[in-house]
């Protein structure tokens, strides 16, 4: 079974003039004919580094569940391009990136998309109950001591962090001050170097309860998810009231970084005394504990 096509909106290699012109008129006719296009039902929205990719990856193998056209469409979040804002463009741009309507009905489907960043931006929740308040939530949760440590080395990776760990773990509240003041949720070091606010979870838990009914949000712990993915899997059709695989996926984890090396056990130790108090309201916000709490 073929999968359907979906590609990175920033790769890490500028694109060839061609494709940057495909891409282009791509867009203009997908928003002319948005008014036809469909809305997701479900959405993946967090939290980065916590698994997002490998279950968007195995849902491109569910022959019912329809995808974005990009990976990641990052539009409640206004996007990671600091030069664009995909929000201020508004539904129709949003739309743009879903199939048409007629499709989704012929098959019987749903569609989703997958955004990492909704659940830790303080503005999107309540822009995405605006536009799709009835969409179901998925949110999936690490153990924050292992995101925050695989979110540095998935910075260092793409050249957006040249201190080590221990300094920029330790200067994160310094970096952060001017952009959360300024309430610059697109500025790059509120996105790219939040390791430690990234996984103070019930905080981002709590602003997604004021918008959408509890029952309307299913929240998986990662770690689950990684060692049985297809039983997390069914959870979320379940939950999203999608039959079964129809067929064996394959369920090979995705985007697993290669230049991690070992860390102190200093830094595991700061990460974790730092986590202890919001882990506990984690605890008590969903009324059940993970194994890392």
């Amino acid at each position: 079974m073929s999968t359907p096509k979906v590609t990175l909106e920033r790769p890490l290699a500028k694109p060839p003039l061609p494709t940057l012109i495909w891409r282009h008129v791509e867009l203009r006719v997908r928003k002319a004919t948005s008014s036809m296009r469909a809305l997701p039902d479900f959405v993946i929205a967090g939290a980065q580094k916590c698994g997002t990719s490998s279950m968007h990856q195995y849902f491109l193998q569910h022959p019912c569940l329809l995808p974005a056209s990009i990976k990641e469409v990052h539009f409640f979040d206004g996007g990671l391009d600091p030069n664009w804002d995909k929000y201020a463009e508004g539904e129709t741009l949003y739309r743009s990136y879903f199939p048409l309507r007629s499709r989704v009905n012929r098959k019987n489907a749903l569609c989703f998309e997958a955004s990492p960043d909704y659940i830790f931006n303080p503005v999107a929740a309540e822009r995405m109950a605006q536009i799709i308040p009835n969409a179901k939530i998925v949110v999936l949760l690490r153990d924050p001591v292992e995101r925050a440590i695989s979110h540095y080395f998935h910075e260092r990776r793409r050249g957006r962090e040249t201190e080590c760990i221990e300094i920029a773990f330790a200067r994160e509240n310094e970096r952060l001050a001017v952009p959360m003041e300024q309430r610059a949720y697109k500025d790059t070091v509120f996105i790219n170097q939040s390791y430690k606010l990234r996984g103070r979870y019930a905080e981002q838990l709590e602003l997604l309860y004021r918008h959408f009914p509890v029952e309307n949000v299913l929240v998986i712990e990662s770690e689950a998810f990684f060692e049985e993915p297809m039983t997390s899997l069914e959870q979320v059709l379940a939950f999203v009231g999608m039959e079964s695989f129809p067929v064996t996926i394959d369920v090979k984890p995705t985007g697993k970084g290669a230049n991690r090396t070992e860390v102190p056990n200093s830094i595991r130790d700061h990460l974790s005394d730092y986590f202890s108090e919001p882990n506990e309201a984690l605890a008590d916000l969903l009324g059940r504990r993970f194994r890392w709490m």
